[in-house]
């Protein structure tokens, strides 16, 4: 099932998506929020509605768990079988503050591992993918278009790493594990451009030691896995997806662009 027409769909879906959301913000986000204080704005509900409408059409016996579609209480219990992720607008707060670093994320879940996956940032006219293949990442022309795809791999930890963190969360955890690292350099970017950051190995790891959703994380992690990374929990643990507890929420995780777990990793000593 994954193949290269697969991963085309799942562009092809990631790039209107993002079409709708520059219209959103060129026109001028309104912006609300859940229950659970996050923010919300028209180019969320918009991309998502896109996306699913795209992926019940050509996948139908596939349920599809999405963060707007789970906050309305709709959300399918997957198990561990086959199902998508998506997160239609990544670094919404990225996006209202008029930053470039928002994403769209679409991912394939089996078996607890993504398997695939589509990240594409509208703003910077880039998209980044991964498969059973290999990853790759492309320049997005001005009409949806792609201009050149290039292969991406990780690169072997270096001496010195880079670590990549967030933009807009400050989280004491996270620093308290990068401060435990050898010396390293140190990214700040938004939104599950991070994982791509990575895969591209252009950074070597990025640490998130605070609980998110699966689909903050499914498609970036997906396209890192592909590329030759890792991701796993502090302890050195695989990350796992499906529901658990009624919930689709994530472990806390490190990311890594090595296969080879360092050993200043707990699960290398």
């Amino acid at each position: 099932m994954i193949d290269s027409a697969f991963l085309d769909f799942l562009e092809r879906t990631a790039i209107a998506a993002g079409a709708e959301i520059l219209l959103v913000r060129q026109s001028g986000a309104v912006v609300s929020y859940k229950s659970d204080a996050t923010p919300v704005t028209g180019a969320d509900e918009r991309a998502e509605a896109l996306i699913l409408a795209a992926l019940a059409e050509r996948y139908p016996d596939i349920p599809v768990v999405a963060e707007e579609q789970t906050s309305a209480g709709h959300c399918p219990d997957c198990g561990a079988g086959r199902f998508f992720l998506v997160d239609a607008l990544d670094g919404t707060k990225d996006f209202i503050q008029g930053r470039d670093e928002f994403t769209v994320n679409i991912a394939l879940i089996d078996g607890e591992v993504p398997v695939a996956g589509v990240v594409h940032a509208p703003a910077m006219r880039r998209t980044w993918r991964g498969g059973p293949d290999g990853a790759d990442t492309a320049e997005i022309g001005p009409d949806g278009s792609i201009i050149g795809r290039v292969r991406i791999r990780t690169r072997p930890m270096p001496a010195r790493p880079t670590a990549v963190k967030s933009f807009s969360h400050s989280e004491t955890d996270t620093e308290t594990f990068l401060a435990g690292i050898p010396e390293h350099d140190t990214a700040v970017i938004g939104s599950s451009l991070k994982f791509c950051i990575v895969a591209e190995g252009k950074a070597d790891i990025y640490p998130r030691l605070v609980n998110l959703m699966q689909w903050d994380t499914a498609a970036g992690d997906a396209v890192l896995r592909a590329a030759g990374g890792v991701t796993l929990t502090p302890e050195g643990g695989p990350v796992l997806y499906g529901q658990r507890d009624g919930s689709y929420a994530n472990s806390r995780f490190v990311s890594l662009g090595c296969s080879e777990v360092p050993d200043w990793m707990p699960s290398g000593r």
